[in-house]
């Protein structure tokens, strides 16, 4: 079958820099996804994202779907012919809808019977029939949260689209896109190329636009370009290096077709300014790297890519020099104005700010938050008082003029001003490690002060939501509550902090007097604990693992954490197996007998058969060796050591009739298997686990 490349392109205004990744990428795989369904062949499948256009080049395109064989089944032979002989109605009916006489028709053997089938070749369509209709779904398929039209039109897309290319090797194809009649040309760079430039084929695209429209078509490079330029510019600089945000590179790659970096500076005397409030000016308003020292401390550096090459740089570089004076000026006085205050003396302010009506201000949070956060740091052996402290400061720097301007410096401006303060070094290090971690993946607190802050701060807000019956719901998640709770979790687990979650809610709802559901706590660390399904899947562990855990409800993560690792350990043994289906099985039994009523005292003078006696000698000996390991929280060499039981067990039940007709023998048996099934559980229910039967 012939083969040619392809070329869409989609010119338009600009596009939105932090969706042109994700724009580009759902584009490529819906037009991929389309061709593999109409089973159209196609070699490598290249992409293109640039601030003005959407483009895909696909090589070795087939010129056509294959053809298929078709069978179509009729009627069985049965009721395709009367008792002469002739043809009935059903026949005729089935061969007339496939455009064919009776005698056309084949006839398919089946176990069930015979049966009268059509059977044609189906001839594959074109290729350049299909592409526009192909094209079309993917762009309407991409992710675009609101589309807009213009003009006269009623098409709709994320930006006004100005001009399509639709080329199959050096053909149009001719056919409406965007309301737009497809062609061969595109348009080069907005200054330096403004006019149209043919593209001959689909393989000359990328080669015109470069060399004659001073565009760089392909994202990849032109983001290696621009980090290669930024870090050669500082590196310029003596000992100077450019801290890159790959987020940030990625926005520039998408706001230039042709990058040019240049380094510009500002004043020294800004510098006095906290480095993240410099950053936030020149990241979030400018686009601009800045540069750091060996030594990591800023210098007063930045770096700006423009979108042309200019022939007096100086300017270009002066006046973005012009822009962030101001900027960074408003910074350094609302610095010097913040600190004229101190963050004691804002804390009246926060009465003012509602939290959530009905849990009442900042304030009512923070005087809560604190009252929790000094009996969690008393339980994890911290500071009650620094806790107290850091919590009811908490906030205090939402209402400072840096973070009114600068949001994205909540808590780290005030840990610098709570330095400024006097405070304790544990205490203005809570300020920022309050909000940790912020995202998966992020760095979580270091100090215990900070813990204690950070997890009381988020249970304050589970319990109050929860307790007036406004949980998560669905895709609704207004104060990010799942990932509240995943960041108690991570804190306690990854810090090794013997906190019960089941206390620390308890007291965080003792300290509200407005909630209205029953038993706050209960709800909150049920919901916790649903957290670490998801959380132990992404680790590879079964859910399967977790079910077993969770049965026995553990309400300490630390010590859920640990019997999940001990139970994922145990799964690998060759024993598991085998004793997690005896422990289903000796659940049933017990369940059946009504479990709750079924004591695990063993008789000894009772047990009469080898095999039981073998049992519970067996038993008793992994006892007097685990119970010191689950004390000690060791579930892992417990759970090894119990799959010792395999074989005592496998014989038991083997040989021994457990449901004996004397009252006596038979209680004695259960208590047996009563005792056996309590080692387990003491670590998890492990019946739930996955077994051949």
């Amino acid at each position: 079958m012939a083969t040619q490349d392809f070329l869409v392109e989609l010119g338009t205004e600009e596009l939105p820099p932090k969706a042109l990744k994700t724009l580009s990428r759902a584009f490529t795989q819906g037009l991929q996804a389309g061709l593999e369904e109409a089973g159209i062949e196609a070699g490598k499948v290249e992409s293109f994202a640039a601030p003005r256009r959407l483009a895909i080049r696909i090589r070795n395109l087939a010129d056509a779907q294959p053809d298929k064989a078709v069978e179509r089944r009729g009627p069985a032979v049965k009721a395709a012919f009367d008792d002469a002989g002739n043809p009935t109605r059903a026949l005729t009916g089935f061969a007339t809808s496939q455009g064919v006489t009776p005698d056309q028709l084949d006839t398919l053997e089946t176990d069930k019977g015979a049966w009268l089938v059509y059977r044609t070749v189906e001839q594959g369509k074109p290729t350049i029939e299909l592409l526009p209709a192909l094209v079309d779904n993917a762009l309407a398929g991409l992710p675009i949260p609101k589309r807009m039209r213009w003009g006269a039109h009623r098409t709709e897309f994320v930006r006004p689209v100005h001009w399509v290319i639709l080329l199959y090797g050096n053909k149009v194809v001719d056919a409406p896109i965007m309301g737009l009649t497809p062609g061969n040309k595109t348009r080069g760079h907005r200054f330096h190329c403004p006019k149209a430039l043919i593209i001959p084929t689909p393989n000359d695209y990328e080669v015109v636009l470069r060399n004659e429209g001073h565009v760089i078509a392909d994202f990849a490079e032109r983001r290696e370009l621009i980090r290669e330029g930024v870090q050669r510019l500082a590196r310029e600089q003596g000992d100077g290096r450019a801290v890159i945000d790959d987020d940030l590179l990625d926005e520039v790659t998408a706001l230039n077709e042709w990058p040019v970096p240049l380094i510009g500076q500002f004043d020294e005397r800004f510098l006095e300014i906290p480095p993240e409030a410099l950053i936030s000016s020149m990241k979030e308003h400018q686009k601009y790297f800045h540069v750091v020292d060996h030594n990591n401390q800023m210098r007063p550096l930045f770096i700006t890519v423009a979108n042309l090459e200019s022939k007096d740089p100086a300017q270009v570089i002066a006046g973005n020099e012009k822009v962030i004076r101001p900027r960074l000026s408003d910074a350094a006085f609302f610095y010097r104005t913040d600190r004229k205050s101190s963050l004691q003396d804002r804390i009246e302010q926060l009465r003012s700010i509602v939290f959530q009506k009905d849990l009442g201000s900042l304030y009512d949070k923070s005087v809560r938050v604190a009252a929790l956060a000094r009996k969690i740091a008393a339980a994890m052996g911290a500071d009650p008082a620094l806790a107290e402290r850091a919590a009811m400061l908490a906030k205090t720097d939402l209402v400072t003029e840096m973070v009114l301007e600068f949001t994205d410096l909540q808590g780290i401006i005030g840990q610098y001003y709570a330095r400024h303060d006097g405070e304790h070094d544990d205490v203005a290090s809570a300020m920022n490690e309050q909000y940790l971690p912020r995202f998966a993946g992020d760095d979580l607190p270091t100090t215990q002060t900070g813990c204690a802050v950070a997890i009381a701060d988020r249970l304050d807000s589970l319990v109050g939501l929860f307790g007036i019956n406004q949980p998560p719901s669905g895709t609704r998640d207004p104060f990010a509550l799942r990932r509240a709770s995943l960041g108690v979790l991570r804190i306690i687990i990854d810090r090794s902090l013997p906190l019960d979650l089941q206390t620390c809610c308890e007291w965080a709802a003792a300290n509200f007097s407005m909630l209205t559901a029953e038993d706050p706590a209960t709800l909150v660390v049920d919901y916790m604990l649903e957290r670490f399904r998801a959380h132990y899947e992404e680790l590879g562990i079964g859910a399967d693992v977790y079910l077993a855990v969770q049965a026995r409800r553990p309400t300490r993560p630390l010590d859920f954490d640990q019997r999940i690792r001990a139970v994922e350990a145990f799964r690998q043994m060759p024993e598991a197996e085998a004793l997690a289906a005896a422990n289903k099985r000796v659940s049933n039994i017990l369940t059946k007998q009504g479990a709750d009523n079924v004591s695990d005292h063993v008789e000894e003078s009772l047990l009469q058969d080898a095999a039981e006696k073998s049992l519970a000698l067996h038993v008793e000996q992994q006892a007097e060796q685990v119970l010191p390991l689950f004390e000690q929280g060791d579930y892992r060499a417990a759970l090894q050591s119990l799959a010792s039981l395999r074989e005592p067990v496998d014989t038991f039940f083997d040989e021994v009739m457990v449901m004996a007709e004397d009252d006596a023998v038979r209680e004695n048996r259960l208590a047996l298997l009563s005792r056996l099934r309590n080692l387990f559980l003491r670590v998890a229910d492990i019946s739930l686990l996955p077994t051949a039967g």
